[in-house]
């Protein structure tokens, strides 16, 4: 089928726990540059430089957030479309097996001079192809009563 959805809806969880634990590294790491008793120059050129990493972390954690969120915005379109792909799949097998059911009972009707024939309906559906079990082409067929 298209993907298995609970891996990638944990894949998503992942990428939300690593951007938590990213922007917790991130303060860490600006609370103990703070921590130091450490004064000049250098120990404010340090401090900046430690305040500019942590922002560049921040930003790694967001882009980890927006790739999960963007993980499950597909996950659930997959989802979607794989209950519409099921949801044709019923419909038009019950359409066929009706159709032959009804084609079946005029076969077996007894013969008094006069033959009835299918419709076109149902010799329409009588003759349907389907597309592979859970196929997006699914999406796209096209029969009566569809």
């Amino acid at each position: 089928m298209y993907g298995d959805s609970a891996a990638t809806r944990k894949r998503a969880g992942q990428l939300r726990e690593q951007a938590t634990d990213i922007r917790a590294m991130a303060d860490r790491l600006v609370g103990q540059i703070d921590a130091i008793t450490w004064d000049g120059r250098a120990a404010a050129d340090l401090r900046q430089r430690i305040q500019d990493r942590a922002g560049l972390l921040r930003e790694c954690a967001a882009q980890h957030e927006t790739a999960a969120d963007s993980l499950t915005r597909h996950v659930n379109e997959v989802d979607r479309l794989k209950d519409a792909i099921a949801g044709v799949e019923r419909k038009a097998g019950s359409l066929v097996a009706d159709a032959r059911t009804r084609i079946a009972a005029l076969d077996a009707a007894p013969s008094d001079g006069v033959r009835v024939e299918a419709s076109d309906t149902d010799r329409t559906l009588d003759q349907f192809v389907p597309p592979a079990p859970g196929h997006k082409d699914w999406l796209t067929v096209e029969l009566p009563g569809l």
